[in-house]
């Protein structure tokens, strides 16, 4: 009788794990757990029903099945079991999503090129995706801790990776900016299945670190951000990369600082010290990012976390006394017409930056810009989602590499028509 409670404690805590990852608790005290309970739930659901199955075996070896309490706790994992192949079914319709939001906004065809239809062509497929966290492929190569301001400082290091066998020459950049709320993470851990799956098809990626808070003190991070893209411009080419064609992207916190630094492109107030560096970028992806820093503003719970992190930690001073560097420091108030092509993706469980501040960001720059703005909202997917090596995040690293290709060729089509104008008499 006591394995059969056991069991049903259990299969609660698993019941529990799968309805949060269907409506996760959005309260500002468990806004954080819900997500950690939600997102690896939703990315790995065929790992949670191997647990949950695993765990019904023994505790039926123990003669937990004998007794009611055993029962309904079989009842309740045959429920849990259920969502979890719907969570598993909602994976896979992300592929439908990413196409859904490149037909909305198409971008130019890429000559020939072969591109990843869906997650099944990159290699994020079945057996890699039965292990739980990305692993790079025997054919990538990592460049580690490459100083890029000169200091030596651990926060000013940045990873090339790229193709082993058959090294790139003239590939195109893509440079990640990792997450963490501007105050915690590295270059290590975020935005691998992104970057190795682009190097396997031969661009290089460089993975970068920067100053985090407390302390540095805003504008550092985004100074950093665009030192080391300034870095990239002159030296990309000594490992196989083009510097004419540098894309961004990054995460949360990353993603608003790659957003902020394709709007910003030139800006002084950014480039202390190296005002003439050409830190523009040619595509941004930001994924479940923060857009606009002086949201602390409204009256959501959100608004308020928000701003009491900016305040204490990031910025060290208060909205109320200076809103002008929270606004200068907002991709929501830099939006312009000569913007980048973008491509947002967010998640609408999203328990840590609402869904609500991506669809404000895309209104608005799609009001204002001349370039492609894709957005893909995916239904029922957490935060950071794309850190896990998911059937979920196969579909957006195919679809991110369709993009980023597709902006190449834009950018091809249009240098030439730009360097064949001639000035007209005035």
């Amino acid at each position: 009788m006591a394995w059969a409670w056991v069991y049903l404690a259990v299969s609660v805590v698993g019941a529990l794990l799968v309805a949060n990852a269907f409506r996760p608790a959005r309260h500002p005290i468990l806004g954080v757990p819900s997500f950690f309970a939600g997102w690896y739930t939703a990315e790995m659901p065929v790992w949670h029903i191997v647990w949950q199955v695993g765990a019904t075996v023994a505790f039926g070896v123990e003669g937990a099945l004998g007794s009611w309490p055993g029962w309904v706790a079989l009842g309740v994992n045959a429920a849990s079991w259920t969502g979890l192949v719907v969570h598993a079914r909602v994976s896979g319709s992300a592929r439908h999503v990413f196409t859904m939001a490149e037909e909305e906004v198409p971008l130019p065809g890429t000559d020939g090129d072969v591109l990843p239809l869906h997650g099944g062509h990159t290699m994020w497929r079945f057996p890699r995706l039965i292990y739980p966290f990305p692993r790079p492929a025997r054919s990538v190569q990592v460049v580690r801790n490459i100083d890029y301001a000169g200091d030596g400082a651990r926060a000013h290091r940045l990873d090339v990776i790229r193709r082993r066998a058959a090294p790139p020459t003239g590939a195109p950049v893509l440079v990640y900016i990792h997450g963490g709320a501007w105050v915690i993470g590295d270059k290590r851990e975020q935005g691998l299945p992104l970057m190795h799956e682009l190097a396997r098809r031969g661009w290089v990626a460089v993975t970068i670190n920067y100053g985090l808070s407390p302390k540095a003190t805003w504008p550092d991070h985004i100074v950093d951000c665009k030192r080391a893209v300034a870095w990239v411009r002159e030296h990309i080419a000594e490992y196989g990369g083009d510097p004419g064609f540098i894309a961004v992207s990054g995460g949360s916190a990353g993603a608003h600082l790659a957003a902020l630094l394709a709007l910003s492109g030139g800006d002084p107030e950014f480039q202390p010290g190296f005002e003439t560096a050409d830190t523009s970028v040619d595509a941004c992806v930001p994924f479940y990012g923060v857009y606009d820093m002086a949201a602390g503003r409204g009256t959501s719970r959100y608004d308020e976390g928000l701003l009491a992190l900016l305040e204490r930690r990031v910025f060290k001073r208060r909205l109320a006394d200076d809103p002008g560097i929270f606004e200068s420091a907002s991709p929501l108030h830099r939006v312009h017409p000569d913007a980048p092509p973008f491509y947002v993706i967010h998640g609408t469980n999203d328990t840590l930056v609402p869904v609500a501040d991506a669809r404000a960001f895309v209104s608005a720059l799609r009001a204002v810009s001349k370039a492609p703005v894709l957005y893909a909202e995916l239904p029922y997917t957490q935060h950071a989602f794309d850190v896990l090596p998911s059937v979920r995040t196969a579909h957006a690293v195919a679809a991110v590499v369709r993009f980023l290709e597709g902006a190449r060729f834009r950018r091809a089509e249009a240098v030439p028509a730009r360097e064949t104008e001639t000035p007209t008499a005035s």
